[in-house]
């Protein structure tokens, strides 16, 4: 079994990844009013990579892992959403809350053989779905922390 399902079991993993997007948004609310170091990204920006991420690396991956044996993939970064550019922080949460819900749902309806389905990373190597989902828990920490930083 998965270091990270030991330790915390698979529904806390699972919930530590669906409550993120409220997590960041309490954050990011107020980080939304200090200045953003030249070169750093504020909220919106952050919020509208965290809305690219999902829809291009979180749904893709985990749908290929639930349909296909062995997905091979590259290392994607993707910047912040074009499609949101002008949207309010609100319109960006939103959304970041929607689509991440969909990631959740997909994740929550694998079965135990599910779980074990696995992928590889061009970086990383095997995934399966638990590293998966640590990958992304850790790549929403960086952000987190990125835009909570002291004015």
């Amino acid at each position: 079994m998965d270091e990270w399902q030991d330790a915390q079991g698979r529904d806390e993993l699972v919930e530590t990844f669906a409550s993120f997007p409220a997590r960041f948004a309490a954050v990011a609310v107020v980080a939304a009013d200090l200045p953003v170091p030249p070169g750093e990204w504020g909220p919106f920006e952050v919020g509208r990579h965290l809305v690219a991420v999902e829809l291009v690396i979180w749904h893709v991956r985990f749908d290929e892992v639930a349909t296909r044996d062995d997905p091979q993939w590259d290392w994607t970064e993707p910047g912040p959403s074009p499609a949101l550019e002008t949207a309010s922080l609100d319109t960006i949460l939103a959304m970041f809350a929607q689509v991440r819900g969909r990631t959740v749902a997909t994740i929550r309806a694998f079965d135990d053989a599910g779980w074990d389905r696995s992928g590889t990373h061009a970086t990383y190597g095997i995934l399966d779905v638990a590293a998966l989902v640590r990958l992304a828990i850790d790549h929403d920490e960086e952000h987190l922390r990125g835009i909570a930083r002291p004015a």
